[in-house]
């Protein structure tokens, strides 16, 4: 019976996770309960003492690990330019996910922010307004916005959003801003590349946060009403992803009236809004030869704001990215001279630019794509189901067929699962979190899952989706799509380095503590935080052993019902994954980093953590509504096979656990994929009109002109919808031997003559049958109109049942 019970204690005390000196307890009444001989006892004492008393420890043990942890690198070395990434910003949720025990209650106590009535009213009016007065086919036939439109984008002040209202921006929040995107890029990608540069990353936010008050009095104003168009110049032809290491060059020197300027020479590439904008940030490295600024000679890299019509910059080029026609351009600068005072927050600013660069993209990046990708997964949601409806082949709606619905899931599952990765991102920001890895894991996945969306839409449209033309809701934002997948740290680079590369740091209980400890030689503060650590991952070792085998049943939920396994399935995932950190860690130590296809496997597991707790918050945030279930749980069931996915990469590339657990591992899996069955629940969802269709593609721009190609296909979906159930009635009768088996549109004449059904059910089926055949058809172009730079902005070639469509309408 003891050995039961202390086995019991063992596992108890190892899954809690207790102190040493509890341990060392424990052990003493192991050794008290079999009576053993007193050496032992003066051996347990001795080694007791040691672990237990920090002098000693520190003395016989710690010393001795600093030596082998130094002599082996088994701690990452961390650059000046590193330091600062990982210092940017803040860690929310994300160290939750590393502590290998969440805390469920504060996860879903986040915020999960809801729009306010005054925006609301923005959204139903300007932003309703300016969507309405182009098509996304207008702005690619002009490759730029009708002159009316910047004008609009000025005076409503889209284009300093973020700027307070006392500078006389709009002043928006997070998700504010985010709202206004999101309906945005429903229209046109040009909108969101337009409006989010100036809002995202460029003058006004480094301004708003470094500049100063005569900087913010003068620009801020200036930059709300459209009178600067801003654009920020970082990126150059040897310095992409690896943007510290730009070469342009400031040199300071005294003019002839005794002030001090700055001699700029740069040039720069991929630079949004390049080729017309007015005032240009540009990030450089400052030298101060003679110690001008008293900060030495290499002063280090340095925003500064640059006037366009300075004597010297160049920007009278432009890029032709995919064919996306945003401004996108080189931009040069040679021998540009201004005064100290345009760097950003000023002389006592200079050389913290790289500094001032990362914490603006700590939250930058978590808003505006996650934004524009939602707005684009709502958008190929809303146009994908109508067309799976109202498109006909066989006899059928194509969305009948399990080839079709398997995209359709996909697309609405993941449209459900964005949606609530956004809002609680925006919640993080609003609330004065900078959580620099959510926001990396936000803009790498949002991205990747749109392009995901994006090209299911394409397949599921066929032929429809890849003639381009005004009829054409999905090809233009097809060509787009490696375009945010490049931008702002390309996502090969995001996934492998950034995420967990920065995050196992950065969000680590203790191991940036160690590192810091060791750098500055403070064997008491390593010895701290190292035995510390040492008892977590023993703690995470037991925990991840036990809920694996319990399927997570150990793990406490925050909440009952449906979805309570999934908190117990997320307690459980992190615990493993915290435990293969450290393990990670042990193995490769400082060169884990460079490992770059574990730690890519390391950040999907983080990743698809976070956007599973995203999922859950949403549905408690939302009243837990039991009509959105299949949703969340196709979302969460999808989640958990990624995250299998990423276990099983690590299992088989670590060789102690290759042999040891990998097999487990697939026996005894974390998730599958969503099952067939819920999979055609998500696509009935998209292919049924209704609240909850509209909930799931909510914050759109949905055109009421059914001359526009998506108020088209709505009017079609719609009407295909109402004459379903009459369609139904002649089936039935066929069946009844009442009509001759035949297709039911050829039966309309003898099912009224038998009163099947009535005159007006004819008149809805004629006008269903001329909305779904106008809607499917695609654009044409005379052999000089397609030869043509500027393609009509109207439908090039009419068939009679879109002249009949349109006389109807």
């Amino acid at each position: 019976m003891p050995i039961f019970l202390f086995l019991f204690l063992f596992l108890l005390l190892g899954y809690i996770g207790v102190p040493l000196w509890v341990w060392s307890l424990y052990l003493a009444a192991v050794l008290a309960a079999f009576n053993v001989p007193i050496w032992v006892w003066i051996c347990f004492g001795i080694v007791a003492a040691v672990l237990n008393i920090p002098v000693l420890r520190r003395a016989i043990i710690t010393s001795q690990v600093v030596k082998r942890i130094e002599a082996l690198k088994l701690l990452p070395t961390i650059s000046e330019t590193e330091r600062a990434a990982i210092e940017a910003g803040t860690v929310w949720v994300d160290g939750e996910f590393f502590s290998g025990s969440p805390n469920f209650q504060r996860l879903n106590s986040e915020p999960y922010p809801q729009i306010s009535p005054e925006l609301q009213a923005f959204l139903d009016g300007p932003v309703e307004q300016v969507c309405r007065m182009t098509t996304d086919w207008e702005i690619y036939s002009r490759k730029d916005f009708p002159p009316q439109v910047w004008d609009y984008l000025k005076q409503e002040r889209f284009l300093g959003a973020i700027i307070p209202k006392e500078y006389g921006g709009l002043g928006f929040s997070s998700l504010d801003y985010s709202t206004v995107m999101m309906k945005l890029a429903s229209r046109s990608f040009i909108y969101t590349a337009t409006v989010g540069v100036t809002n995202s990353l460029g003058p006004a936010k480094l301004l708003l946060r470094y500049g100063t008050p005569e900087q913010k009095e003068y620009y801020l104003p200036r930059l709300a009403r459209g009178e600067e168009i801003p654009c920020f110049a970082l990126t150059e032809p040897n310095a992409g992803s690896d943007a510290a290491s730009i070469v342009s060059e400031g040199i300071v020197f005294k003019g002839t009236d005794g002030k001090l300027y700055l001699r700029l020479n740069w040039k720069k590439r991929y630079i949004t809004l390049g080729a017309i904008a007015t005032l240009i940030g540009l990030a450089f490295r400052l030298r101060d030869p003679d110690n001008l600024l008293g900060k030495g000679e290499d002063v280090g890299i340095t925003c500064a704001l640059i006037p366009a019509d300075t004597p010297g910059v160049v920007l009278e080029r432009r890029h032709d990215p995919m064919g996306v026609p945003f401004y996108n351009s080189p931009l040069e600068g040679h021998d540009v001279i201004v005064s100290v005072d345009q760097i950003i927050g000023g002389v006592e600013q200079a050389g913290q630019g790289w500094k001032m660069l990362m914490q603006s993209l700590a939250a930058g990046r978590g808003i505006s794509f996650p934004a524009a990708c939602t707005g684009i997964a709502k958008l190929v949601t809303r146009v994908t189901g109508a067309y799976a409806t109202v498109r006909h082949q066989f006899g059928l709606s194509i969305g009948r067929f399990e080839g079709i619905e398997e995209p359709l899931a996909r697309i609405g599952g993941l449209t459900y699962l964005m949606e609530a990765g956004r809002i609680y991102t925006c919640g993080a920001v609003d609330k004065g979190e900078q959580p620099a890895v959510i926001s990396a894991i936000a803009k790498y996945n949002f991205t990747e899952l749109s392009r995901k969306i994006i090209n299911d839409g394409m397949d599921i449209l066929g032929g429809a989706g890849i003639c381009r033309g005004p009829r054409n809701l999905l090809a233009n934002i097809y060509t787009a799509t490696p375009i945010p997948i490049t931008v702002e740290g390309a996502n090969i680079l995001t996934r492998t380095m950034i995420i967990f590369g920065q995050g196992a740091i950065r969000c680590h209980p203790y191991i940036y503590a160690e590192i810091e400890a060791l750098n500055q030689s403070d064997v008491a503060a390593f010895d701290r935080a190292f035995w510390h650590h040492l008892g977590w991952m023993v703690r995470n070792g037991f925990r991840a052993v036990l809920l694996n085998l319990s399927r997570g049943y150990l793990a406490r939920s925050p909440v009952s019902g449906a979805t309570a396994k999934y908190y117990r399935k997320l307690a459980w995932a992190s615990a493993t994954f915290a435990f293969l950190t450290d393990l990670a860690l042990i193995f490769f130590g400082g060169t884990l980093k460079r490992r770059e296809k574990l730690t890519g496997r390391f950040a999907d597991i983080l990743s698809w953590m976070y956007l599973g707790t995203a999922t859950l918050r949403r549905f408690e945030a939302e009243g837990r509504q039991q009509s959105d279930l299949p949703l969340v749980h196709w979302a969460m069931q999808y989640a958990f096979a990624q995250i299998q996915q990423g276990f099983e990469g690590i299992f088989n590339n670590l060789p102690v656990l290759r042999e040891l657990v990998a097999w487990w591992w697939r026996l005894n899996p974390i998730g599958t994929q969503p099952g067939d069955q819920l999979g055609s629940q998500i696509a009935q969802i998209l292919q049924t009109p209704g609240l909850l269709r509209d909930r799931l593609t909510a914050g759109i721009h949905i055109p009421d002109d059914a001359n526009e190609a998506l108020g088209r296909l709505e009017r079609a979906f719609l009407l295909s919808s109402q004459v379903e159930p009459v369609l139904k009635t002649i089936k039935a009768a066929i069946r009844a031997g009442k009509l001759s088996p035949q297709k039911p549109e050829r039966l309309i004449a003898q099912a009224l003559e038998t009163s099947v059904i009535s005159k007006q059910d004819i008149e809805l089926i004629r006008e269903a049958e001329a909305a779904r055949n106008d809607a499917i058809q695609v654009d044409s172009f005379t052999l000089e109109e397609y030869r043509s730079d500027v393609k009509p902005i109207a439908v090039a070639t009419k068939t009679p049942v879109q002249q009949q469509t349109r006389s109807m309408g």
